[in-house]
């Protein structure tokens, strides 16, 4: 029996083959929908156990450019490099595209694994184009120095808000605790 999914990706199929072709915004829709599908990034590839939510651990994963500073100055540089990292590469015509009447903001997900790498990612409540574009900004933030707890690299799981619109804002988000929909067991 085939998955629900499956059944709505034919039914796309099959109605892109009747209309003969696609608008410029369906083909958008269709690749980013293809870009967000092609990693094996995701944040269901990881064990909950096997991470930890940024605020608990001892040292912040620590940027580039955030070297030799205190603890607390290290979270800062974080935030602030994340942030602007994120400003900086998102491609806000994709958002103006969209022609909101007002600001929306949209939530992500990522770990900075015990080698630095990001990965684990997972975008929440978006327009397909805008969840695309997130994943893409967030596969090309720069690896890092691991955070640190109990005196050993872990896996964090970081949180960041993006409102979009004519401009683009970032706030990075500590979390209390792994939201219940980010668990696998969901």
């Amino acid at each position: 029996m085939e998955s629900e999914l499956i059944i709505k990706i034919n039914a796309v199929q099959e109605q892109i083959m009747a209309q003969g072709n696609i608008t410029e915004n369906e083909e958008q829709a269709l690749l980013s929908l293809c870009s967000i599908v092609s990693h094996n990034d995701g944040l269901a590839n990881y064990d909950s156990n096997d991470r930890m939510v940024l605020k608990d651990v001892e040292l912040a994963p620590i940027y580039k450019g955030c070297e030799e500073l205190s603890i607390e100055e290290t979270r800062k540089c974080f935030n602030n490099k994340i942030s602007t990292f994120v400003e900086q590469e998102f491609n806000l015509s994709l958002s103006k595209d969209l022609k909101l009447s007002e600001p929306k903001h949209v939530d992500a997900f990522f770990i900075i694994n015990e080698n630095g790498k990001v990965t684990g990612m997972k975008v929440r409540d978006a327009e397909v184009t805008i969840q695309a574009e997130v994943l893409r900004v967030l596969r090309k933030i720069p690896e890092m120095k691991p955070a640190i707890h109990k005196g050993k690299p872990v896996s964090v799981l970081c949180s960041i808000i993006i409102k979009y619109g004519n401009e683009i804002e970032v706030d990075v988000h500590y979390i209390p605790e792994i939201p219940d929909d980010l668990e696998l067991n969901n």
